[in-house]
């Protein structure tokens, strides 16, 4: 490597010498074959450095795509997710919503049953107490009749109300 980098230094030094543009360089001939080996083998060390330098800024680069197309990836499934809860939260709210109206009105429902059923009772308790209040006006006439017919029919005819007080029944 050693002899393969002074000619590689050689034909430099000689396309250096032979334009004359002050662009290109110009190694002096002064330069001693050990220090020039020297420098060209830093010259290769360092261009070795930048491209280890290179390389590993590029797989940092490409790693770092590769953290941010996962974190990417995460965040739309985590946003998806969290958007299927929110849909299943609505629909748990308006079913429970819906169910919630549907209780009110059968408790309204009910409610007016037993209003209904409470006027009813009422009504029926009114209708018995008129129904025993006549019930008692007409045992009244009944016993009144049953005096009135005793007193009348009972005492004209003595006969008959022994017979009644002693039935001869068989």
């Amino acid at each position: 490597m050693f002899a393969t980098g002074l000619n590689d230094m050689a034909q430099r030094t000689s396309r250096a010498s032979v334009g004359g543009d002050e662009a290109v360089l110009r190694f002096p001939s002064s330069l001693a074959p050990d220090k020039g080996a020297t420098a060209l083998d830093l010259v290769y060390q360092a261009a070795d450095v930048f491209r280890g330098m290179e390389k590993h800024a590029r797989e940092t680069e490409a790693r770092a795509q590769s953290l941010c197309t996962n974190a990417l990836e995460r965040l739309r499934l985590a946003e998806m997710r969290a958007e299927a809860a929110e849909r299943a939260q609505q629909e748990l709210i308006v079913t429970t919503e819906r169910r919630l109206q549907d209780a009110c009105r059968a408790l309204e429902q009910a409610q007016s049953c037993i209003e209904a059923q409470k006027h009813k009772l009422t009504a029926i308790e009114l209708r018995a107490e008129a129904a025993e209040a006549e019930a008692r006006q007409a045992e009244e006439a009944l016993a009144l009749i049953e005096t009135a017919i005793r007193k009348r029919l009972l005492c004209a005819n003595p006969s008959v109300e022994s017979a009644s007080a002693h039935p001869a029944w068989p």
